[in-house]
């Protein structure tokens, strides 16, 4: 952690001139030939920046979870302002409370969100507004703004992101003063943006069918419950000030919207919410006698399944057993609970009882991404090594930035003894981590392999040219 933050001090800092010339790396706004930041060099800088995020924070490997949160991401987004929808969803393993889309289509979502939210509106209300954030171009009004007082890039706007994104434990009372007033300079929201950000987001809520007074409704009980998070409040209220007329405001301008006519359910949303509540807990233990006291108090379905997914994770396969049976017939078709069997036959190294039900499943949900992977392991395990390998394959041509298959498909091709198959996929990781040293090495690697066809090494010297210019085109933009 020490490391990052060292590297992020000087990573937003030193793009600051000393002497007040501006650096030539990037677009600088007091530049009178780059007044603004191009949508195409936003693009690109925020795509590249991805790389140093998959690199610095943790991402949860969890794609059930995921997969709620794009498909409640993609119910959002087409109702939105935002013209351009290459958007790519990171989910965070951390659990504090943020969220932020930053120029390149980046959406972050820390897994905190899903413990600080209580329904699915709220947390939709959270990424709508960020996705208002991103489709009014509000970074690039703040850097135009900034100009006049610093000359002031992207790249440092970014910076403090990444050490919020990477900071799991919510202190950050290491960060130097100098880096510390830097970054809340660089990343609070003028009362201006965030009253265009609820408005913007409200409309979006609205016509996606959600209730837009879930909007203030978040905002509101995360002000109540300010006084518990201590003298560093959560980086979400730090970037996005919440104070009783913005929260007024936002009320009024909701009661002044469609009224939304379709019930709110928040079956997935509680079960999804069940699962971090399990995996943030302080131990196994602490989440078992959580959800027996909640099972208690009210046996709702997502009750028995953070009991279910306590019992797994502190391997007491009886009870997730006991607890499963007790499920009705339709609860015991759910998909996610399904998967959730293959995750405890997988815990407890039953491969063949997982690949069991894995099978089933993808034979009904064949495009589904968490049934595909969980599959992909199950067959691993079994040792049907190329159908995982396949699987695996065909979820990087429809994922090609998702860093964990990527991983995954190297183990496979290990296991199955297709070295060059290793190289290429880990090639494939280092770039999209930004480890370009380690990618080079990698194709060094590869190409002293044996009876390489011409294509093999055409393939790899085409591959090693393009690290190399994503390498110098990096050191260029940060």
């Amino acid at each position: 952690m020490q490391t990052l933050l060292v590297a992020a001090t000087c990573f937003s800092t030193a793009l600051l001139p000393a002497t007040g010339t501006a650096s030539t790396d990037l677009p600088v706004l007091n530049d009178a030939s780059s007044a603004t930041v191009s949508l195409d060099a936003e693009y690109r800088l925020g795509r590249n920046w991805a790389r140093i995020l998959r690199a610095q924070a943790p991402l949860l490997d969890d794609p059930i979870s995921y997969q709620y949160l794009e498909d409640l991401l993609w119910r959002l987004l087409p109702k939105s302002q935002v013209q351009d929808r290459r958007l790519e969803l990171f989910l965070l393993d951390n659990p504090t409370f943020n969220a932020f889309a930053v120029p390149g289509g980046i959406i972050g979502i820390h897994s905190g969100l899903l413990l600080a939210a209580e329904t699915e509106g709220e947390l939709a209300s959270v990424i709508a507004h960020e996705l208002a954030h991103l489709s009014q171009r509000h970074y690039a009004q703040r850097l135009e703004e900034e100009r006049r007082n610093r000359p002031l890039m992207l790249a440092g706007l970014l910076a403090s992101i990444l050490v919020a994104a990477a900071d799991t434990q919510g202190g950050m009372a290491v960060l130097s003063s100098t880096m510390g007033a830097n970054a809340q300079g660089q990343l609070a929201f003028s009362r201006r943006n965030e009253q265009e950000a609820d408005r913007v987001g409200m409309q979006t809520l609205v016509e996606a069918g959600i209730d837009p007074h879930t909007m203030p409704q978040m905002f509101s009980r995360l002000q109540r419950n300010y006084r518990f998070y201590g003298q560093r409040p959560p980086e979400f209220l730090l970037t996005h000030p919440v104070t009783e007329s913005r929260i007024a405001d936002s009320l009024n301008r909701a009661s002044q919207l469609p009224e939304v006519q379709s019930h709110a359910d928040n079956s997935d949303f509680n079960l999804i919410r069940a699962r971090m509540q399990v995996h943030h807990s302080e131990s196994p233990q602490k989440a078992l006698a959580t959800f027996r006291a909640a099972t208690q108090d009210s046996d709702q379905l997502h009750n028995r399944y953070g009991l279910m997914l306590a019992a797994i994770a502190a391997a007491d396969f009886a009870l997730a057993d006991k607890t499963w049976n007790t499920l009705d017939a339709s609860a015991r078709r759910h998909p996610w609970l399904l998967l959730s069997r293959v995750e405890r036959f997988l815990a407890a190294a039953d491969s063949a009882s997982a690949l069991e039900i894995s099978s089933e499943l993808i034979a009904l949900y064949p495009d589904s991404r968490p049934v595909r992977t969980l599959h992909a392991r199950a067959l691993r395990e079994t040792g049907q090594l190329q159908q995982a390998i396949r699987i695996y394959k065909q979820l990087t041509r429809d994922y090609p930035t998702d860093t964990l298959i990527w991983f995954e498909l190297a183990e496979a091709e290990g296991l199955a003894g297709n070295i060059l198959a290793v190289h290429e996929a880990r090639i494939e990781h280092f770039l999209l981590t930004a480890q370009f040293d380690l990618a080079l090495k990698q194709l060094e690697y590869a190409a002293r392999e044996k009876d390489l066809t011409a294509s093999d090494r055409a393939r790899l010297e085409q591959r090693e040219q393009e690290a190399k210019a994503l390498r110098q085109e990096m050191k260029e933009q940060f």
